[in-house]
């Protein structure tokens, strides 16, 4: 008697822990009943269900992540270019995604990576290089996720973000953007050359004409300084001749024989009865 009540205790006890089931803020819970999806709403808490009935999948409610390998895609330059990517995506409808998937996370990814490949394949076709690298990046993540999530939609997928991580080229292209970058660079460089070429010329011009300007300023100021001490010192021989003529011509005189003897060596060929030799004869007597 007490092992069939002892029994009973135990039936008991897994019936109800049978019919019992938590739903973390994590998950999401479907509800089956022989195979047959009865329920997706259950919030965060206990909840019951028929034993032996119904069963109760749980899934992932947090943004995962899906990281593939790098593909290759073309340029509409027809350009090839090796993308690493990654994706973010969540359960948005979780029974549509457990008919799309049969709730095999594995299958998901491979699905919403094929989705992900051809709408980028999509949008670098119709880039150029340059486009997809700096100029139009952004907006081309933007119309990615766009028209991924309306493919991703029929697997109760929603995209949260999607990025692209890396750009690689082959080599024979890396080679041809690098050289393609080098003639652009040389174009800017010589342009600024002959830019500072031209301003040079311009300032040395403006600096060769000032110059001129000072010059000339300064020798007609010379020129003005020059007839000023010419007149000055013409004003003042005609006073100090005025005054003694004897005297002035006395002084000239010697002024010239210095100047006439005053390197070592100097000599002059005269006749001595010229009036050079004046005042040397002056005192001689007959």
């Amino acid at each position: 008697m007490k092992h069939l009540i002892l029994a009973i205790g135990v039936a008991i006890v897994v019936l109800i822990g049978s019919s019992m089931f938590t739903v973390r803020e994590d998950q999401y819970a479907v509800l089956f009943r022989l195979g047959e999806i009865q329920r997706t709403d259950f919030e965060p808490g206990l909840h019951f269900k028929m034993p032996f009935v119904n069963n109760i999948i749980k899934f992932d409610r947090r943004i995962l992540s899906l990281e593939g390998k790098p593909e290759r895609f073309l340029t509409s330059e027809k350009k090839d270019v090796l993308v690493d990517s990654a994706v973010k995506w969540r359960i948005a409808n979780v029974k549509d995604y457990y008919t799309a998937t049969r709730g095999d996370e594995l299958r998901a990814q491979q699905s919403l990576g094929q989705i992900v490949k051809d709408r980028m394949r999509d949008e670098f076709n119709k880039r150029t290089l340059q486009q997809v690298v700096a100029d139009q990046r952004d907006e081309m993540m933007a119309n990615l996720k766009k028209v991924s999530n309306v493919s991703a939609a029929a697997l109760g997928i929603a995209i949260v973000d999607v990025r692209i991580k890396r750009i690689d080229l082959p080599e024979q292209v890396t080679g041809a953007v690098f050289d393609r970058m080098r003639s652009e660079r040389a174009q800017v460089a010589n342009a600024l050359r002959s830019n500072g070429s031209q301003e040079g010329e311009q300032l040395r011009a403006e600096a060769d004409r000032e110059i001129a300007v000072t010059l000339a300023e300064a020798e007609r100021d010379a020129q003005r300084i020059r007839g000023e001490g010419d007149a000055l010192a013409a004003e003042i021989y005609a006073t100090a001749y005025s005054k003694d003529a004897e005297f002035y011509a006395f002084h000239r005189s010697l002024e010239a024989y210095r100047q006439s003897f005053k390197a070592q060596g100097n000599m002059l060929v005269l006749d001595p009865k010229s009036e050079f030799f004046e005042y040397f004869n002056k005192d001689k007597k007959p």
